[in-house]
Order: structure tokens, then C-alpha cells, then sequence
């Protein structure tokens, strides 16, 4: 199911022969090989040979190996160089900390640090709500992580953490304008953590928790948002849980169906499958069904902790037993947020008629697209090689916006719901269809009237 992409796009510099083949023997031989050319330049030329550098897209690091072997092995060529284009976007880092004021002369200098800046922290001191207002820490966030469960690629630890909290914290500022900074922390013991984000607080105007793995992360929010003044949101809950309830309010108007109506398979109960549950019963659903590696969670299972003794408690009203492909037969729609390749179209088949199916594991869901839509009416990924991909920065972004603006001290699922019908609305009539049940990551529409529904059911809050 891969298909080469930019992930993995390679820039190969060659010399070959100064033939009228030339050109044509190389795109050729990538071709082949399967890789998919996005750049041929000439980058010098000589009487007995040409050099090329060959921009390809992969489907992984050892097609790339394959596909600069099918290259040199050609007569005459000889490959210089290869350069992994991934690897170059992040030599030094992806961000960087800029003044926003000119220190041009003396008195720049005695207005932005001593003397001047003496009365400013003085006033801070009177007034410590004043720091929002003077300070960074009206417009930061701190993303925040232990290195626990980075992506799908488990237990990295945080130096191995910190490209994915770069990324994010551009994607804060490309989107919303928000100035987000890395802390990886080197401890995964809960008490360390919690304290450490406690002590670097004062700060930041938000809590950005991510890639931290359940249950722990569990808690560490949990406590977290008892302990400080600030909003304190794990991305991989409750971003992943706004854009889930967005799309699936769209693709139930696709199909016609009322949730109220709809039993809901819920496959991977961590941090995102969790969230997804709790935000998701907040829309009144008619059943849900959640699945996790032992089989579909019910108050009998035994040995099950806290978080799924809450789903047991709170899904499954008929007490449904099995595994995942018992789950699935007359669901109305399936979320996965766990394992790639665990059912097919066979299984699709047994769900009710119109089905939804978001299988979002990545980088390989759960199902393959491709075999869902020979049964199913709309499916979802987390991919940006299909139509109707669910990305997390289509929400956090402007939830934070949101919250900074309103000064919040805290986040509400009354606020998180708010922030998935914003994104939900976006998509009017004209253009929801099938494929297109929510927008595009890059739709400037997005951030603005995600944050404009945060701010103002942060004023609700605050003024109720």
C-alpha cells in the first residue's frame, strides 16, 4: 500500500555520458525501479560528460537505496551523491528565537534591558497577572514530552523526541502565530515530570503535552490541570479528538445519519482512542463499542486499570463480547487509532449499510483504504496520500490562539466541542462530499475560526 513520497525524497547527483539518451536512460531507470522523479537539472557540462542531480520520492530509505543502485548501475554513470531531503530540512533545527524589537543604539538597549527593564519587573511583581500582558507568556507554549511514545515509533526517549517537537512548534507558529518551544524532558517518572512542568510554567501562556505515553499521560494532565493557571492540553487526546468529532459530524450529514442513531467502534483505547470516547459521548451516540489488543472493553473483562474501567463503565451498554471483527458487524462507523492491517474489505462488508470507517493509524491504518471504499461510503486516514485526511493541526494550532486571546486558565470539553464544530463548518454544503469531510491542513479558514470558537466559549466560561 505505500506510494513513494516526499518523506522520503532523495536528490541523486550523477555524471553520465553527454549522449541524447541521457536524459531519458535516467528517468528511466528510477522509473523502473519505482521511484517517482520530481526534478531532473543539469548542473554542469563537459565535452565527455554531464552531471544531473535526480530529485526522486521513495516509499522508504531502502527504496531509495534502490533506486540510486538502478542508477549507477547504468553504462558510463557514476553517482557522486545522495542526499536525503529530510535529513537537510532539519540540519540545525526548524526553529529559531528572533527579537521582535530593534537594539539599534543606547537607548534601545537601557528601554529593552537594564535600566529600563528594572520597572518593568517591578510591576510584575505588584501585579503578577501583569506577565501575560508585558511578557512572552502572552503569546507561548510550552510542548512538552518525555519521549514516551513518539509517533508510532514507541519509546525514543527525548533527544530522539526533539525533531517532532521542532515540528511542532513550527506548525504553532506557521498556523496560528503562536510561539511554541521544545522541552524534552530526560525523565519518563510521573512525579518528575509533573513537578518540572510546574517549575518552568510561570513562562508560558499554555501546556502543550505530547507524545506521552498512557497511562501516564493520563495523570500528568490530570494534575497538571489542578496544579496551574494556564491551559493544559495533550494534543494526542484532545487535538486527535476534535478533528475525529468534526469529521464524523460531517460524513454522518454524507450519509444521512443520525448519531443518535449510530453504534460506533472505537478500535485502540491510549491517549487518542480514550479522548475520542469521552468527547465522542458528549454528542449523545447510540452505542459505543470500544476495542483494544484483548478484544472489545466490558465491566466483565477483569484486569483492566482506571482509564478503561471508566470506558467500561461508560460504553457497551448491551455488554458485547469478541474481538475486533465481532465489533464490527452493523457498526455504522469504524475509528481506529491503533494497528495497521487489521482487518479488510471482507470485514467492511459485515458493517451496516452507508458505513464510516477513519482508519487513522499511521503510517499503515488499520484497513486499506483502497479495500474499505469497496464497501464503506466515506473513509478517513491520517495520510496525505487520500482524500479526507485527519491531521491533528487542523485544531491544536487554533485551539491555542483561542485560549491565548482569552487569557484562559483552564480548557473545557464545552470548549474542545466548540473547536470541532468550527472545524466542522467550515466545510459547507456546497462542497462536502464524499471525499471532502474536512479541510485542508493548509486552508487559511482553518486557525482563525477554530480560535474565534475557543475565545468565545472561553468568555462563556469565564463569565458563567
Amino acid at each position: 500500500m505505500p506510494v513513494p513520497g516526499p518523506g522520503y525524497s532523495i536528490t541523486v547527483r550523477v555524471e553520465a555520458p553527454p549522449s541524447a539518451s541521457a536524459a531519458g536512460d535516467l528517468t528511466s531507470a528510477a522509473g523502473r525501479v519505482g521511484g517517482v522523479i520530481t526534478a531532473f537539472d543539469v548542473v554542469d557540462s563537459h565535452s565527455d560528460r554531464v552531471v544531473v542531480d535526480i530529485t526522486c520520492n521513495a516509499m522508504s530509505a531502502d527504496h531509495a537505496r534502490d533506486i540510486t543502485d538502478a542508477l549507477e548501475a547504468l553504462p558510463g554513470v557514476a553517482v557522486r551523491k545522495v542526499s536525503d531531503r529530510t535529513f537537510l530540512m532539519h540540519l540545525g533545527g526548524k526553529i529559531e528565537v528572533t527579537a521582535k524589537v530593534a537594539l539599534r543604539n543606547r537607548d534601545d538597549l537601557s528601554r529593552a534591558y537594564t535600566p529600563g527593564v528594572a520597572r518593568v519587573c517591578q510591576a510584575i511583581a505588584e501585579n503578577p497577572d501583569d506577565a501575560r500582558r508585558l511578557t512572552i507568556k502572552r503569546n507561548t507554549v510550552a510542548v512538552v514530552t518525555d519521549g514516551s511514545a513518539v509517533l508510532g515509533l514507541g519509546n525514543l526517549g527525548p533527544a530522539a523526541a526533539l525533531p517532532v517537537m521542532e515540528g511542532k512548534a513550527a506548525l504553532f507558529k506557521k498556523f496560528a502565530g503562536v510561539d511554541a518551544w521544545p522541552v524534552c524532558l530526560d525523565t519518563q517518572d510521573t512525579e518528575e515530570i509533573i513537578r518540572a512542568v510546574e517549575l518552568i510554567a510561570p513562562v508560558y501562556g499554555g501546556i502543550n503535552l505530547e507524545d506521552i505515553a498512557a497511562p501516564r499521560c493520563f495523570e500528568i494532565e490530570r494534575r497538571l490541570r489542578d496544579l496551574l493557571d494556564i491551559p493544559v492540553f495533550h494534543d494526542d487526546q484532545h487535538g486527535t479528538a476534535i478533528c475525529v468529532v468534526a469529521a464524523l459530524r460531517n460524513a454522518l450529514r454524507v450519509v444521512g445519519k443520525d448519531i443518535a442513531d449510530c453504534r460506533v467502534v472505537v478500535c485502540g483505547v491510549g491517549a487518542a482512542g480514550s479522548a475520542i470516547i469521552r468527547l465522542l459521548l458528549r454528542r449523545g451516540p447510540g452505542d459505543v463499542l470500544a476495542v483494544d489488543v484483548d478484544g472489545i472493553v466490558h465491566p466483565d473483562r477483569g484486569d483492566i486499570d482506571d482509564n478503561l474501567c471508566w470506558v467500561a463503565r461508560n460504553t457497551n451498554k448491551d455488554k458485547v463480547t469478541g474481538g475486533l471483527h465481532d465489533a464490527l458487524v452493523g457498526a455504522d462507523v469504524f475509528i481506529g487509532v491503533s494497528a495497521p492491517n487489521l482487518f479488510g474489505a471482507d470485514q467492511v462488508a459485515t458493517m451496516a449499510p452507508g458505513a464510516i470507517v477513519f482508519a487513522l493509524a499511521n503510517p499503515d491504518p488499520e484497513v486499506d483504504p483502497l479495500e474499505a471504499q469497496k464497501h464503506a461510503a466515506v473513509v478517513a486516514t491520517g495520510r496525505s496520500d487520500y482524500p479526507n485526511q485527519i491531521n491533528n493541526v487542523l485544531a491544536f494550532p487554533g485551539v491555542f490562539r483561542g485560549l491565548l486571546d482569552a487569557q484562559a486558565h483552564g480548557i473545557t470539553d464545552t470548549m474542545l466541542l466548540a473547536a470541532a464544530d468550527a472545524l466542522a463548518d467550515i466545510v459547507d454544503g456546497d462542497r462536502l462530499n464524499a471525499s471532502f469531510i474536512v479541510p485542508s491542513v493548509f486552508d487559511a479558514a482553518v486557525a482563525p475560526a477554530v480560535a474565534d470558537a475557543v475565545r468565545k466559549a472561553a468568555g462563556t466560561a469565564h463569565s458563567g
